[in-house]
């Protein structure tokens, strides 16, 4: 048995990884420890796996909302990281990532998404993840509440802790989402502003039972000692009663169990999990259910009492949109042979009896949490109005509508994004108005993922004769495509851009022609300032790269490379160029004599009803964006990309533009 190494430190006996390995099991067994990757064999995460093979972001996504487990395994040992990278879909992989899939890369899950990945580019993306903010989401959101125990300004404690020589300056309503023993007390007497801790419980123990309360760290040195005024031995003796007097035992077991490498990290993430959702309940309980819907025209004259039940210190406003009402109808003067309108159809209605009062919405709030936002951290630090106390809550106005603003507080509160498509972009401009960076990169996620941008295009010139084409009909009627781009621009979210991009290059087809997406070219062009002649225009490059990927992405798989360059050349056997035909915007061959042997056998076995080429039915045979029969679909995507290359050269001619 060797007792040491080279730098003197003692090595493992042959038994002890062993044996760590069999109470490591038994823990599991016991129920006491999880494992870091489970065995699920439930149908959601079946389908999650199954999105994570296919690269289908959407389905990813609304899997991930509906609670299935990112960092499980099923039945052949895959974890949804290792079959994303396996099959080399980089946006499924960044989306697992940011939700919090573990790839820690000395364990041997994550050395297997690292040697399985399909490319570099994915390796790359794995091995320069933040591993912390991977592994932990709600970090952000427990260092946050740990900070509101020293943090000074600005000031947003609302009780008084107070002990023998030492004060805590603390927040009732985490007190009352976090103990249970507070929860009734503060109930009983909500206009409570200070408290004395018992004589037996020393200060520094306390300490450490509001630490944990408020998510932070349990320190390594509990305090106690010379010169304290308690030893060790009584601290952790308070710590003992403490917790059982909150009603916080969850915080001795946690103090038994801090020395334990494997016990310890999966207890912090247990603790700020529950943190979260006790405050998550505390939040749609108490603000929520509190929040008051007024006329417009009579919100800013709402008082509400600055001590109350849910201890609310400002109140926040939003106001529902305004709805155009239809035209009123007019009447017309029967006595009148022109039959000329002369007024509404009855003269004792008007527009402002026929449109409802608007409405407002006001949520109580807490500036402790709305600190969160950039927004408010300035505001609530700063000299305004707003920032002074008052004997009523404060009414701030917030410009988005009542559901949006919702989403937004049920992110300060709970960090939960878990909106609609069809309110993403309403949420993410809210959170660029209030600087709250994460809350927008969340909305940049539900948008390019549910909104899906990496499916290929699906329409009747694929495969003739195709007739149910309501899925891929649906997914694009979930979101304007042309609103998702100008709102990664006015919001500074590259991501979108990027999505906008590929989502373009994807269904370049249907979109060159129209006229919105000239004018959308034209306004990337203008977003530089002073542009010159050699200047590119960004939102093209990124089409013309994601047009490189959709169509190069298979051949370049299947050693089949060179079949780009053989769709140029088939363009121009057909004629050498292609034009546009007067009035319709699209491509014809100008010659279509210079066809390949194959395709003009093809169109002679259509003209005689035959089969087409290897047996494919009529009804199946691939033909071109124009109209043409391709040999197979490999020729008529290299065909595909070279016409749609040339629709976008033509367009910048259009427009005057260089690029």
């Amino acid at each position: 048995m060797r007792l040491g190494s080279r730098n003197g430190s003692m090595l493992l006996r042959k038994d002890q990884p062993g044996a760590s390995l069999h109470k490591e099991k038994k823990l599991i067994e016991d129920g006491r420890l999880k494992e870091d990757n489970p065995l699920d064999l439930s149908e959601g995460f079946n389908k999650l796996c199954e999105a994570c093979r296919r690269g289908d972001l959407k389905l990813c996504q609304e899997m991930i909302m509906g609670g299935a487990n990112i960092n499980a395994r099923d039945r052949f040992d895959y974890t949804p990281m290792i079959l994303a990278s396996l099959c080399g879909h980089y946006e499924v992989v960044q989306l697992l990532l940011e939700s919090g899939a573990l790839c820690e890369r000395d364990t041997f899950q994550g050395e297997r998404c690292l040697y399985n990945a399909l490319n570099d580019r994915i390796r790359n993306l794995l091995l320069s993840y933040d591993y912390s903010k991977s592994t932990d989401p709600l970090q952000p959101f427990a260092a946050h509440l740990a900070s509101l125990l020293t943090r000074d300004v600005p000031q947003t404690s609302d009780i008084l802790v107070m002990g023998t020589g030492e004060s805590f300056p603390l927040h009732k309503f985490v007190l009352s989402a976090r103990s249970p023993y507070f929860r009734k007390e503060l109930s009983a007497a909500p206009e409570t502003t200070s408290w004395k801790i018992p004589s037996a419980i020393p200060p520094q123990a306390f300490g450490v039972a509001m630490r944990y309360v408020y998510l932070g760290e349990i320190p390594v040195e509990l305090g106690g000692g010379p010169g304290t005024g308690f030893s060790e031995d009584e601290i952790l003796e308070g710590i003992d009663k403490i917790s059982k007097h909150l009603e916080i035992r969850s915080l001795w077991d946690a103090i038994l169990e801090s020395d334990d490498r494997r016990l310890s990290p999966q207890r912090r993430t247990e603790e700020v999990e529950k943190g979260r959702s006790q405050l998550e309940e505390w939040f749609l309980n108490n603000v929520m259910k509190h929040k008051v819907i007024v006329d417009s025209d009579k919100a800013d004259t709402v008082r509400w009492d600055g001590h109350n039940g849910i201890f609310a210190d400002v109140l926040l406003r939003a106001d529902q949109p305004v709805v155009d009402m239809p035209d009123t109808p007019l009447r017309t003067n029967q006595e009148s042979p022109d039959g000329i309108p002369i007024g509404p159809a009855s003269l004792s209605s008007s527009s402002s009896k026929l449109r409802p009062p608007r409405k407002s919405t006001l949520f109580p709030a807490h500036r402790a949490m709305l600190i969160r936002a950039e927004f408010f951290l300035k505001m609530f630090s700063s000299g305004f109005r707003e920032a002074q106390p008052t004997t009523h809550l404060q009414i701030i106005p917030i410009d988005c509508s009542p559901v949006v603003l919702e989403n937004v507080l049920t992110f300060l509160y709970a960090e939960k994004a878990e909106f609609p498509l069809d309110l993403a972009i309403d949420v993410l401009f809210a959170a660029d108005l209030l600087l709250i960076d994460r809350l927008k990169q969340k909305a940049a996620v539900v948008i390019s993922t549910l909104g899906n941008g990496t499916m290929p295009p699906y329409s009747d010139k694929d495969v003739v004769g195709a007739t149910d084409h309501s899925s891929a009909k649906r997914e694009e009627e979930d979101i304007d495509i042309y609103d998702v781009v100008r709102a990664g621009w006015l919001t500074r979210v590259p991501r979108l851009e990027e999505f906008g991009a590929r989502y373009f290059a994807y269904r370049l087809e249907k979109y060159i022609d129209e006229e919105d997406f000239a004018d959308l070219i034209r306004e990337s062009a203008g977003r530089i300032k002073v542009r010159q002649e050699t200047d590119s225009i960004e939102l093209l490059d990124d089409i013309r790269y994601y047009l490189s990927e959709r169509f190069r992405l298979r051949f370049e798989e299947m050693g089949m490379g060179e079949m780009m360059d053989e769709g140029a050349e088939a363009v121009e056997e057909r004629g050498g160029h292609t034009e546009v035909k007067e009035g319709r915007g699209e491509l014809v061959d100008v010659d279509i004599e210079g066809l390949p042997l194959t395709e003009r056998a093809l169109k002679t076995e259509e003209s005689e009803g035959k089969r087409g080429i290897r047996g494919i039915p009529l009804d199946g045979t691939i033909r071109t964006l124009d109209g043409e029969v391709a040999g197979d679909e490999f020729a008529g995507d290299a065909i595909n990309y070279q016409i749609l290359l040339g629709k976008i050269e033509q367009l910048l001619d259009r427009l005057k533009l260089d690029a």
